[in-house]
């Protein structure tokens, strides 16, 4: 996996969402010129660059580096009872069990 990779996957997710750079700049904090660069390739993401850019398009971090790391281990079964879909259900798991790898990473304990 290379910082062009991600930068790559960074910007379909971009894309797909439907921000603008500036856009997703500003719901993640993170400066224009460096999600510029980051999406260029010239700058490496940092891990929680990543983690808001993914929550801004609605992804996983594993979709955005291409490591499915979480996704691949992860089994779900769900039943709902107030109509919503399977789809987005996994997806909001996917979401919190990629912040909970995130922070298994980072050293950072769970809390009660």
């Amino acid at each position: 996996m290379t910082s062009i990779n991600v930068g790559a996957l960074i910007d379909k997710a971009r894309e797909a969402a439907g921000l603008s750079q500036r856009a997703l700049a500003d719901v993640t904090g993170i400066s224009q010129p460096t999600l510029s660069r980051i999406i260029s390739g010239d700058r490496v993401a940092k891990l929680p660059e990543v983690v808001a850019i993914a929550w801004a398009t609605g992804h996983t971090v594993a979709q955005l580096t291409g490591v499915g790391a979480v996704a691949d281990r992860a089994q779900c079964a769900a039943r709902a009872t107030n109509g919503s879909g399977m789809a987005e259900m996994r997806d909001a798991l996917l979401h919190f069990l990629e912040l909970d790898d995130y922070l298994d990473e980072q050293a950072i304990p769970a809390t009660i």
